[in-house]
């Protein structure tokens, strides 16, 4: 009886508010190449129970760049996001579903390989966790691109 009473307990707890201000504790030794959640620092995400809007401030404000911004469909419909980094637009593809209470927003990116001039896609896996109400953790996984391996990589981020 306790164990049925457990499980109904684990299929009716509401999702996590991931809802705040985020700012990312620097790593104690960052490696080469570690691009971290991908989501940069700071970060505001607001969240209701249809979609969880993602903001950053990727560019200064001297750049005359709005924040990026992210909208991402908690149903698990596919969002789709044109995001400007550089000087071309590229239009993200993603899918975010409820693993208990984390997050797991899934991406497809496109991009040009250089030396073919095809282009390709490759993937990232984010999986948002509140560790407490005051402790995001964001674990990335991207898939190898052009034959390199896939990489892993946790940030943590505190509420403002």
């Amino acid at each position: 009886m306790i164990a049925f009473l457990f499980a109904v307990t684990l299929v009716i707890q509401a999702p996590a508010d991931l809802s705040g201000q985020w700012v990312a504790d620097p790593p104690a030794e960052k490696a080469p190449g570690d691009m971290g959640s991908g989501l940069g620092s700071p970060l505001t995400i607001a969240q209701d129970a249809k979609q969880l809007v993602v903001e950053q401030a990727l560019f200064s404000r001297y750049d005359l760049q709005p924040p990026i911004r992210t909208v991402y469909q908690l149903d698990g419909s596919e969002s789709r996001n044109a995001v400007m980094a550089g000087h071309a637009t590229q239009m993200r593809a993603s899918r975010a579903r409820w693993d208990g209470a984390a997050l797991v927003i899934t991406t497809t990116y496109p991009a040009i390989d250089a030396s073919s001039g095809k282009t390709f896609s490759t993937e990232v896996i984010q999986t948002l966790t509140l560790e407490s109400p005051g402790v995001l953790v964001i674990d990335t996984t991207r898939a190898g691109a052009l034959g390199g391996k896939p990489v892993a990589t946790r940030t943590v981020y505190r509420k403002r």
